[in-house]
């Protein structure tokens, strides 16, 4: 039997894919990826030379959410989007450095805090 199908591809989870191994991982024609783009703003692969697309893990998982409410659960493209846009949850409030400085007696607490902050920031980096 000659199948001329590429095998799904064998990447790390972390990897990105292009739009053809994408198209591949899925079943859904490159068409349909690129149209989503345009109808799904939370859908922004990487793009470098070329117009060539780079699929991050996020942008993967995402596609396989839209592909499950559309083609499996019967949404509508504007269900979809108004179920995406219903996600979107405002990061905490985190007060900046002026904030900081304002609300303390003396500048070296704030100070000490701004510091603590930064610190907490590199080591999540």
């Amino acid at each position: 039997m000659n199948d001329d199908t590429p095998p799904p591809t064998t990447k790390a989870g972390a990897a990105f894919r292009t739009i053809g191994e994408l198209s591949r991982d899925t079943g859904l024609p490159q068409h349909i990826l690129r149209y989503w783009e345009t109808r799904f703003p939370q859908l922004k692969p990487l793009q470098r030379a070329g117009n060539r697309r780079y699929y991050r893990p996020e942008d993967v998982a995402l596609v396989r959410r839209i592909d499950q409410y559309l083609n499996r659960e019967g949404y509508t493209v504007r269900g979809v989007q108004q179920l995406l846009a219903g996600e979107k949850t405002a990061p905490p409030a985190i007060p900046g450095p002026a904030e900081i400085v304002a609300q303390a007696e003396s500048p070296m607490p704030a100070l000490r805090a701004i510091r603590d902050m930064l610190a907490e920031a590199l080591a999540a980096d």
